[in-house]
């Protein structure tokens, strides 16, 4: 099996044991972004909606290092600590995602790292 680590300084670093993505033959798997500013490793701000937005420049700029875009990704996983922000998700992805959409899940769950309220993975095929 071939994979390629996929790595930039235009995201958060891992802060843990895994890569930002891995590219196999052109698949592209994408690990969970949540709303940290890369240079600080900070959370951007506790308003949902800004969060939710630094999470999708996160994965943004993990799909250009991998030679691609937010428009590659053909499944995208939504974890929400509270399902009442449904609604803001979809008018945040709207501003980012061309039809066609992405297939997608979104998870409502209890806790996410350093109290983020959106975590977003995904895979994209470039």
């Amino acid at each position: 099996m071939s994979k390629t680590v996929i790595s930039t300084d235009a995201a958060p670093a891992a802060i843990g044991t895994y890569s930002q993505a891995i590219n196999h033959n052109g698949t592209v798997y994408l690990s969970g972004q949540i709303p940290l500013v890369p240079a600080t490793m900070e959370l951007v701000s506790d308003d949902f909606e800004e969060q939710t937005v630094q999470v999708f420049e996160n994965l943004k700029a993990v799909l250009a290092a991998a030679g691609g875009t937010l428009n590659d990704m053909v499944k995208v996983q939504i974890y929400l600590t509270d399902l009442s922000n449904f609604a803001k998700v979809n008018e945040v992805m709207a501003r980012y995602f061309d039809q066609p959409y992405p297939a997608r899940a979104a998870i409502g769950i209890n806790q996410l790292p350093r109290g983020a309220q959106v975590e977003i993975d995904g895979v994209a095929v470039v």
